[in-house]
């Protein structure tokens, strides 16, 4: 698969029809497919601008770094449109009329709601083309037209994140009957979103009282990505000089978790550009969860999800490559992990007694040094386990980072006495 060719595409759909295929299992739509969509888009780096959650995908480490988004784009919006498929599918055909409906949708959502990517339905000769390449052609000129790939973090950050509002607003678009009234509602949401983003941005380089040279560029690098008209360029601007308080952000009314979720995160990562959290600007987070609606307990899940994406990727991330900051982070994270192991620690301890498997490498390990297979599985299960504390439920963990060794530090001191 080559996602730089014609054709790559249909490609991807035939090496990914078994994921697809998971994702409409009665498991996955037990939960709320917000939640569902957040474990797929976060650990992949696409909430983030950051492409690095293909590399399972053949030649993956190969591409380059916009074909890397671009297929990250296309398995997002496909995503959304299986977990938020509200009939079950019961056999690969079914499976596969669902996704041709959610090609012709695609085609139909970027031809409609952002007219500069506007993509003829047909052919040169006349002939109209499939969904499938229609869908290609358009997710090739999204890319293009938007992505900005370069070694620096923040740059990726500020230009490529706002690939996730295209996944928000299909998400929604794909509900409605695109007429003419609904197709402008759409065009003003994708607009006032983008602009939310900034107000978010804003505020939360001002929670500190000052605006860092980092923060200050950051705003650049945005405005650059965000096709906001002029008017709004100026006043995002001023809103940025000036400040904004938080009670004048007026985010959207929409009730959506995933939404008000990239909103937090978002600001996290604002404050992290200059690779300080005062407590002036932890308080702030506090408060914009309030308004958003949550609690500070998901301040805490978000803020181990970044600090776990960061430390699984630390090496694909160059801009944050520096061995003081690493072992901050590292801390940070391993300190949150180990709070939350010591909360649980029963639920832990049952979950360990109940796997034979893990119990029997664990009464060896006491004796020897277990063989590389046996500590890598011995490191799989444990993670398993540390997975099924409630606050793990919904993100990712850094499976390279979270090293046996590691997973001693967070697990309860004389934990493993206490498990025979």
């Amino acid at each position: 698969m080559n996602p730089g060719e014609t054709g790559w595409l249909k490609e991807y759909l035939d090496f990914r029809k078994e994921l697809l295929s998971d994702l409409t299992d009665e498991s996955r739509q037990a939960n709320h497919p917000e939640h569902s969509l957040y474990r797929i888009i976060q650990p992949s780096g696409l909430m983030y601008g950051q492409p690095v959650g293909v590399n399972e995908l053949p030649n993956a480490n190969f591409w380059a770094e916009k074909d890397r988004m671009k297929i990250l784009l296309a398995e997002s919006l496909i995503s959304s449109s299986l977990l938020f498929h509200n009939k079950p599918i019961r056999n690969s055909e079914e499976l596969s009329k669902v996704i041709i409906k959610t090609l012709e949708n695609i085609g139909n959502f970027y031809n409609t709601i952002f007219p500069e990517l506007a993509t003829p339905l047909k052919t040169l000769f006349g002939r109209r083309k499939t969904p499938l390449e229609l869908a290609e052609k358009i997710l090739d000129k999204r890319i293009d037209r938007t992505a900005e790939f370069d070694t620096n973090f923040w740059v990726q950050f500020f230009h490529n994140s706002l690939l996730f509002l295209d996944i928000f607003i299909f998400g929604q678009w794909i509900h409605t009957n695109a007429d003419r009234i609904v197709s402008d509602f759409f065009k003003y949401e994708r607009e006032e979103l983008r602009f939310s983003v900034v107000k978010v941005i804003a505020c939360a380089a001002h929670s500190n009282s000052k605006i860092e040279p980092e923060e200050r560029r950051l705003l650049e690098f945005f405005l650059q990505s965000t096709d906001l008209p002029l008017d709004k360029k100026r006043e995002a601007k001023k809103i940025f000089n000036e400040g904004i308080r938080l009670e004048e952000i007026n985010l959207p009314t929409n009730n959506s978790w995933i939404l008000k979720k990239y909103f937090l995160e978002i600001a996290i990562l604002t404050i992290w550009a200059d690779k300080r959290v005062e407590d002036s600007e932890l308080s702030f987070l506090k408060d914009l969860c309030k308004y958003l609606g949550f609690t500070e307990d998901d301040l805490e899940i978000s803020l181990l999800a970044i600090e776990g994406f960061v430390l699984e990727y630390w090496d694909k991330l160059n801009y944050l490559q520096n061995k003081q900051d690493f072992k901050q982070v590292s801390e940070q994270y391993i300190g949150r992990m180990s709070k939350a192991a010591v909360a649980h620690k029963n639920r832990l301890l049952r979950s360990v007694q109940e796997s034979k498997e893990l119990m029997e490498l664990l009464g060896r390990a006491r004796i020897m040094e277990l063989p590389e297979d046996d500590a890598v599985r011995m490191q799989q299960l444990l993670i398993m386990v540390i997975k099924t504390i409630p606050t793990f439920s919904i993100i990712s963990l850094p499976q390279q980072f979270l090293t046996l060794p590691i997973l001693m530090k967070i697990l309860p001191a004389n934990f493993f006495a206490e498990v025979a």
